[in-house]
């Protein structure tokens, strides 16, 4: 179909119909993360966060309730119908695959930005989105577990375990004195610098010390290492 022929949604094909729709489904992921970037802006990380939750929640439901009945699924306690039908294995698979696809969608960016303006810009950016991605994903887990807003080094080990990175690389703890822990990356197909941001996120007196990460000499078992001790109340 010549697209220039268009002049309303009425006039495209079937195709383009189609690919419009998912069109709109992106403008909605891209609208949704600009209100919360303005929002941090404006009230900063921690107000932005509790808004995101309660946004988040009402949105949600408003989206899925529309979506069921275009799409003809049904939905249980929240959740799509069609997702609890598929086994526990068959659920695992697609978390590994949504991962995976989270992870290639960093180096996209990264690449994309590279390849236009540099290597020094595409890593200025890297950084800064981790610096906000960190808490966000942080915060969200905590939701996700009913974690406390100080659930300690405890907490930490079980939040550590539902990154998305989690379902990626291979991880493991080290038991040290009953305030600090070591967290091993022993298969890593993505170096993360940003632990500090996310610790202090599930409890603010967590302090982060980074034992070895990239390019750093490292032993046979770990590509990074990172010692969490928790401090006195901030």
């Amino acid at each position: 179909m010549d697209l220039n022929k268009a002049e309303k949604i009425e006039d495209l094909d079937h195709e383009h119909t189609a690919r419009l729709v998912l069109d709109m489904f992106h403008r909605i992921i891209i609208h949704y993360a600009l209100w919360f970037n303005e929002v941090k802006h404006q009230m900063g990380m921690e107000k932005a966060l509790d808004i995101l939750k309660k946004a988040s929640e009402r949105s949600y439901g408003i989206q899925m309730k529309r979506l069921s009945k275009a799409l003809g699924f049904e939905m249980k306690d929240g959740i799509p119908l069609p997702l609890l039908d598929k086994s526990k294995e068959s659920l695992m698979e697609l978390m590994d695959r949504v991962a995976v696809n989270w992870l290639a969608n960093d180096g996209v960016w990264f690449q994309a930005v590279e390849f236009t303006h540099g290597m020094n810009d595409a890593k200025r950016c890297n950084d800064s989105c981790w610096a906000q991605f960190s808490p966000f994903e942080a915060q969200a887990i905590k939701n996700f577990l009913n974690l406390s807003e100080t659930p300690g080094l405890e907490g930490l080990k079980k939040a550590l375990n539902f990154r998305v990175y989690a379902c990626i690389n291979t991880q493991s703890i080290v038991e040290e004195e009953s305030d600090s822990f070591i967290f091993q990356m022993n298969e890593c197909r993505v170096q993360l610098v940003e632990y500090t941001y996310f610790a202090e996120a599930i409890d603010p007196r967590i302090q982060t010390q980074c034992i070895g990460c990239p390019p750093d000499d490292h032993p046979e078992e770990w590509f990074c290492a990172w010692r969490f001790t928790l401090g006195p109340q901030k």
